[in-house]
């Protein structure tokens, strides 16, 4: 965890206050000289670098406690609120065999200085302050893991906003970068053809827009939910427009799935195809199967290959687009498959629970 100014502005307000309240007290306290009110300060001013130095300021105030109790002035000076915030600090900041180390000897110092106090307490009042150094441990510890999760959630953020930016900026950019350069290939000799290819790259390009305002918009509300993209079908028509030969395969009973499944399989057959236009060369086709099963649904994408005189060239296993599909079947409970088909050409497989939701 880092220490920001701002951070470490509030820690030095905080230790002056507390300095301040202990200097006021010290000098009301019968017999109290110079040396009492500075080890009295003590107790409390290191609290201003308990984020910059944890260890070393919890290690100060315990020897300026034990100090204080050992010239006579009493038990814990400013209601050891001073031993307390860096206790907090190093089970926040700490790993936790130093934190525990250094909980156990809190603990043995409130003994200690309560037996060399002028007036000895209660032992219950000795099990109570323990009590409350625990409690202060427990707090930075549970303070710690929280933050940890919040890290991790922020990660986990991280990595599901750009695989949706990869799952549709990839695609459409691969659509229009082979058909702007169709266009260019066919302008002077076929005419008709070329206006096509502007026309799909101009489709193609307000989609990629579309649904990158879609995206936006879901983050900015995630409590709504994003609205379905299209179909399988229309997915295959777009491919075909850019240029790929694709067979579509729909069987079983198709019933109302949870929308992101629906968006599982969308988005896998999206970058699958993606992978197909960018990878397979220009005399490959590619074949899609959708299985409705009773207890689950199958995607399949299989590449048929190109002919020997232009080898098809598969996507790297460790792709970000394959590790991304990877992540979403295994975040609905399901299973992705890619690899090398044994026919010729590349597959991928999907399979997800039926009723899978998130």
């Amino acid at each position: 965890m880092g220490t920001n100014f701002r951070q470490l502005r509030m820690d030095v307000f905080l230790a002056g206050v507390l300095t301040v309240l202990s200097l006021i007290t010290t000098a009301h306290t019968p017999g109290a000289g110079p040396a009492a009110g500075t080890l009295a300060a003590l107790t409390v001013a290191p609290v201003a670098l308990r984020r910059v130095a944890p260890v070393a300021t919890m290690t100060v105030i315990i020897v300026a406690e034990l100090l204080y109790a050992l010239l006579g002035h009493g038990d814990f000076p400013n209601a050891g609120a001073g031993l307390l915030v860096a206790m907090f600090t190093v089970a926040m900041m700490c790993p936790r065999t130093t934190a525990a180390v250094l909980c156990a000897a809190m603990a043995l110092l409130t003994v200690l200085v309560y037996e060399i106090s002028a007036t000895p307490p209660l032992w219950s009042e000795v099990v109570q302050a323990v009590l409350v150094t625990v409690i202060a441990w427990l707090l930075g510890r549970a303070t710690r893991n929280w933050a940890r999760e919040a890290g991790r959630a922020a990660a986990r953020e991280r990595a599901r906003i750009a695989r949706e930016l990869h799952d549709v900026v990839a695609h459409h950019m691969s659509v229009v970068s082979l058909q702007a350069g169709l266009a260019g290939y066919v302008l002077d000799r076929d005419a008709p053809t070329a206006r096509k290819a502007i026309a799909t790259v101009g489709e193609s390009s307000r989609e990629a827009l579309t649904e990158l305002r879609r995206l936006v918009d879901v983050l900015r509300v995630e409590d709504e939910d994003p609205a379905p993209p299209e179909d399988i079908a229309e997915l295959v028509r777009r491919t075909r427009a850019a240029g790929l030969a694709v067979e579509l395969t729909v069987t079983g009973e198709r019933r109302a799935v949870p929308a992101d499944l629906a968006v599982c399989v969308h988005r896998v057959a999206q970058e699958s195809l993606t992978n197909v236009l960018k990878h397979a060369g220009p005399a490959a086709t590619a074949r899609v199967r959708l299985d409705h099963g009773a207890r689950e649904v199958t995607l399949t994408i299989r590449n048929t290959g190109a002919p020997a005189a232009a080898p098809a060239r598969e996507p790297r296993p460790g792709s970000y687009g394959i590790t991304g599909m990877r992540e979403r079947a295994a975040l609905h409970g399901g299973e992705l498959s890619a690899g090398p088909h044994p026919d010729g050409g590349f597959e991928v497989r999907l399979r997800l629970p039926a009723g899978a939701a998130r």
